[in-house]
């Protein structure tokens, strides 16, 4: 009875399914979360080798920032069917499931707001406008309401995916939502900024990045980090944070924060340790 009804739906919603930039079917638009806050999405249906899309479950992408946008970096720099050059990518997460990348919160990507004091200031805020576009949504593709769905994050997307699914079963159990909710991913997730850097020396140490005094010098710039923060100094921890980076860059000749195995010319290396040493604070 269930895939009956899931056949139903797949055929009325045949109509949203549009040719886009790059293989497979696809739909975009946006949704008014609030009045004059504007979501902007992105869905990829599979191009898996299946019966019909709702085979596959539907994976939600959040950016980090905030303030990335999912539908711009994450599609076209991670994990969407074609690269920012245009070229296909062939490990695309679009050929096992259904992709949708959420501009979130609103003022990111091609998410907007009417006005600046519509902008988001908590979390909570942000889950909320999550929830509503996905009422929204399933509106729009109410088979996807029958189909598993997975939260994806990365960085500071992992505070808001976490609090999404929060929010978001809540709103199941209180029946205010029909929704196949399986699981919140979150990739490197921006959850503890500082415990994240105190632990940076002694990786890029384990893995033979940095020699002893490349450790000691991203441990005082994580140290200083700390004390800045400790003392309520936000502005000048973020900017030490910066800094701390500029720091692993330098020690490690431009190591790739997203990937460590990621090798770069010699030539490339310095020319981004000369740009960051002129930036360096006095």
């Amino acid at each position: 009875m269930l895939r009956g009804t899931i056949g139903i739906l797949f055929l009325a919603s045949l109509a949203l399914a549009r040719v886009g930039y790059g293989p497979g079917e696809q739909d975009w638009g946006y949704v008014d979360v609030r009045p004059g806050a504007h979501m902007f999405y992105w869905l990829y249906y599979t191009t898996a080798d299946v019966v019909q899309y709702t085979d596959r479950p539907l994976v939600i992408w959040l950016q980090g920032g905030p303030g990335a946008s999912s539908t711009g970096y994450g599609n076209f720099e991670e994990l969407g069917p074609l690269t920012l050059e245009g070229e296909e990518r062939n490990f695309t997460w679009v050929r096992n499931y259904n992709v949708l990348f959420i501009d979130n919160p609103v003022g990111s990507g091609f998410s907007y707001v009417d006005d600046q004091s519509l902008l988001t200031k908590t979390n909570e805020e942000i889950a909320n406008d999550l929830v509503t576009f996905m009422k929204e949504f399933y509106r729009r593709h109410p088979e996807f309401q029958l189909i598993d769905l997975h939260i994806f994050s990365e960085s500071y997307g992992g505070k808001m995916a976490a609090e999404f699914a929060y929010v978001l079963d809540k709103e199941i159990k209180l029946g205010n939502i029909v929704c196949q909710l399986k699981s919140a991913g979150l990739g490197d997730a921006w959850i503890s900024p500082i415990d994240s850097m105190i632990s940076w020396a002694p990786y890029l140490w384990d893995i033979g990045a940095v020699d002893r005094e490349g450790e000691r010098r991203v441990a005082a710039a994580t140290e200083l980090t700390r004390i800045a923060l400790d003392e309520g100094r936000f502005v000048d921890s973020t900017n030490l944070w910066g800094y701390t980076e500029q720091v692993i860059s330098e020690v490690t000749y431009g190591i790739d924060f997203y990937n460590v195995l990621f090798k770069k010319t010699y030539r490339d290396a310095m020319a981004k340790i000369q740009d960051l040493r002129m930036d360096r604070p006095s």
